[in-house]
C-alpha cells in the first residue's frame, strides 16, 4: 500500500463522515463539500492503485531479465 492509497481512503471516509453531519444538521454546502472530498480521495486512491500497478510490472520485468 502506498502513500496515495492511503491518503485517497482517508479522504473518502472524512468526506462520507462531512456528508453525512451535513445532512444531519441540513447543511447542504457541508454535504456537497463532503462528496467532492469522496471524490477526491477515491481518485487519489486510484492514482496509487495505478502506481502499485506500475511498480509491480516494473519489478517484473527486472525479474525476467534477469533470467535471461
Amino acid at each position: 500500500m502506498n502513500k496515495n492509497q492511503i491518503q485517497g481512503t482517508v479522504k473518502d471516509i472524512a468526506g462520507k463522515v462531512q456528508e453525512e453531519a451535513g445532512k444531519l444538521v441540513g447543511n447542504k454546502e457541508q454535504e456537497a463539500k463532503g462528496i467532492h472530498k469522496q471524490v477526491t480521495g477515491k481518485a487519489e486512491k486510484r492514482l496509487g492503485d495505478a502506481k502499485e500497478i506500475v511498480e509491480d510490472a516494473k519489478e517484473a520485468v527486472k525479474d525476467a531479465i534477469k533470467r535471461l
